[in-house]
């Protein structure tokens, strides 16, 4: 059985002949958010409607972090090796401190409650960057159906002052986002309103030393499906969910190949004993397969 679909010659040096994409854990509803703790050797994700985050351990197996999770989706480390969530029950981003304690980072703009933050990203400077589509109050599946107070945008979090920036305010429904290695550039997905023909694809942002983004053309159109979460390699390849898998993108936005995963994927991340393994979110459960390529900096 082949795991991938090599498009371009380059990918077939990305991945091993022999490695399987082996499923470690299922049961889920529909897991999100995946983060790898390598000081922990442990990877957290989120199971959205069943409102908990689990713990998958090398070895040892599952074990709930967190429960009730505010209905956690997206999560990240900041550089202190904290861990960030996006909850759309509470319509806020928090910070898990390493003493358990809980801190908001952001829950308004303007007045005005969040919608649903969806993914989760911090700079090298300790900037939170977050989306904030509709998607976890359009009904009480994913959290609880409310009204919508603000436009979908992206913001930006500077954690001198605690003071909050929409950076990108000509979205549908931004989602996954993640930085190239050099910080240059912000990809943002954007996956539209869940209705009608709006547009799904990825924006490639230039970003400038005081966080302005610039620039927001189109990098990539996934096919089949669409762009929900995605991270890059330390080459600045993006690896991206997709309706069969992940599709592996080459910075000038050309698909190299894909990893075939038999459930809809919504998001991934690197990590492992040398960030060498691709962790990815399917559906109903966790997937992991070994590349020959190691993660884009995490703590």
């Amino acid at each position: 059985m082949s795991f991938f679909e090599v498009l371009e010659p380059e990918f077939a040096s990305f991945v091993l002949g022999n490695a399987p994409v082996k499923q470690v854990a299922t049961g889920f509803d529909w897991t999100e958010g995946p983060v790898w703790f390598g000081d922990a050797n442990c990877l957290l994700f989120s199971d959205i409607p069943n409102n908990r985050i689990m713990r998958w351990t090398p070895g040892v197996g599952l074990s709930v972090y967190r429960e009730p999770s505010n209905y956690a989706n997206g999560q990240t480390r900041d550089r202190q090796g904290r861990l960030v969530s996006c909850e759309h029950g509470t319509r806020r981003v928090t910070r898990t401190e390493l003493d358990g304690s809980i801190t908001i980072i952001a829950d308004s703009y303007q007045g005005k409650r969040l919608n649903s933050p969806n993914d989760v990203v911090v700079k090298s400077d300790g900037t939170i960057w977050f989306s904030d589509p509709h998607y976890g109050i359009m009904t009480n599946y994913e959290g609880y159906k409310s009204e919508q107070e603000l436009p979908c945008n992206v913001y930006r979090v500077d954690p001198a002052d605690g003071s909050i920036q929409a950076v990108a305010t000509d979205f549908c429904g931004p989602n996954g986002l993640a930085f190239s290695p050099d910080e240059s550039r912000l990809y943002i997905a954007d996956t539209g309103r869940m209705f009608g023909s709006d547009p799904q694809h990825i924006r490639s942002f230039a970003c400038d030393g005081s966080g302005r983004l610039s620039g927001g053309d189109v990098f990539h159109v996934i096919s089949p499906g669409c762009a929900d979460g995605f991270r890059l390699d330390t080459d600045g390849n993006l690896w991206s969910s997709a309706a069969d898998g992940v599709h592996c993108i080459n910075p000038d936005g050309v698909l190299l190949g894909k990893i075939l995963v038999p459930e809809l994927v919504s998001n991934l991340c690197f990590g492992g004993r040398a960030k060498q393994q691709l962790f990815i979110t399917a559906t109903t459960s966790v997937y992991a397969i070994s590349l020959v390529r190691e993660g884009a900096v995490t703590p």
